[in-house]
């Protein structure tokens, strides 16, 4: 299959444009995180995917105070450095 110069040229343009697009997308949504004092914060779903639980764990997490959540607005929301630290913590009872 041969392909000529200008059609390659043409398709690789394509492909750039598509690039910036999805540099554009991810950029806008590293803005839609909240940070306070420099700290980021994520909100319910942010935290189910990053996860990859289901709701009712992360609800036992709260209940159980293993994971810090802050309530702002009637919308909850939970320090990154909180959920890494809960991670860790995960890993280092399943170790010992």
């Amino acid at each position: 299959m041969n392909i000529e110069r200008t059609e390659f040229i043409v398709w690789m343009e394509r492909i750039i444009e598509r690039f910036d697009i999805l540099k554009e997308q991810v950029s806008n949504q590293r803005s839609q995180f909240i940070e306070v004092d420099g700290e980021q914060l994520l909100d319910n779903q942010d935290v189910l995917q990053l996860l990859k639980i289901s709701s009712r764990s992360l609800q036992r997490y709260r209940t159980n105070k293993r994971l810090p959540y802050y309530s702002i607005s009637g919308k909850l929301y939970y320090k990154l450095s909180d959920v890494h630290q809960l991670i860790r913590n995960s890993l280092n009872s399943k170790i010992t």
